[in-house]
This record gives C-alpha cells, sequence and structure tokens, in this order.
C-alpha cells in the first residue's frame, strides 16, 4: 500500500499536483477556495435588499485573475476584485440580493469565471420571502 502511495505520488508531482495525505489535491496553477459555498437568508420580506460577502482565498501556486461573476437574474448583483489575487492572498466577492417581486424559496447561483484550474468555480446564496403584510414600508 505505501509503495502504491509512494508511485502516486510521484506521478502526481510529475505532472505538477501536490497532495499531503489527508489533504484535497490541488493542480499547480492558481486555485480560488471559499470559506463557504452557500448563503441562507433565512426569511426575509419581499421588497427587503439583503448582503452577503463570499470570502475566498487563493491557495494555488500563481496569481487568480477573474474575469466575470455572473448571477442567475437581475435582482443578484455582485462585485469582484479586478486586479490578480496573489497566492496565498484572500479576497471577496459581495453580492446583493433584490427581493422585490419575489416569493417563496429563492436559489440563486453565482458563477465566477477565472484562470484558476477550478474554473468556473460557484457559489448560491437561498432565501424564503414573505410577503409583505399591510403596515410593512
Amino acid at each position: 500500500m505505501k509503495k502504491t502511495l509512494l508511485i502516486l505520488s510521484i506521478l502526481l508531482s510529475s505532472i505538477g499536483v501536490f497532495a499531503q495525505e489527508g489533504a484535497e489535491i490541488i493542480p499547480s496553477g492558481p486555485h480560488i477556495k471559499f470559506a463557504t459555498s452557500s448563503y441562507d437568508f433565512g426569511d426575509i420580506t419581499q421588497g427587503d435588499k439583503v448582503n452577503y460577502t463570499f470570502e475566498f482565498v487563493n491557495d494555488g501556486n500563481a496569481p487568480v485573475i477573474i474575469s466575470n461573476v455572473q448571477t442567475t437574474c437581475g435582482c443578484t448583483a455582485s462585485s469582484w476584485p479586478r486586479e490578480p489575487i496573489a497566492p496565498g492572498a484572500s479576497s471577496k466577492i459581495e453580492v446583493t440580493f433584490n427581493s422585490t417581486g419575489k416569493i417563496g424559496h429563492q436559489n440563486k447561483v453565482i458563477t465566477i469565471t477565472s484562470n484558476a484550474t477550478n474554473n468556473p468555480e460557484r457559489v448560491k446564496i437561498v432565501t424564503n420571502i414573505l410577503p409583505k403584510t399591510e403596515g410593512d414600508s
């Protein structure tokens, strides 16, 4: 068994893939690792605007360059870093969801396009939108 693992380790390192025992195998190059890939706002009221910041680190060995962040509808907006993220550096993608005109369970996927080895990467926001009651502004 140890001989097989040694051979596998040698093969992977020869193609630029490095691994530690029990760790995720990350190919050589830029790599995005999000602290969390999903966020649930819980119940909100129709018309609310809610924000969440997805934090990530470049745990690869080359700079990450994000070229686009795409949302599933116009109700979700995002802002992301336009400059390269160096290996070991952290950054964030800020997401705003506008619940105007929406009702019930919502699941919005945000697709991050970059030069990372795990391109594209996806995160999501989830919420349940309750109707406005009389007296709500």
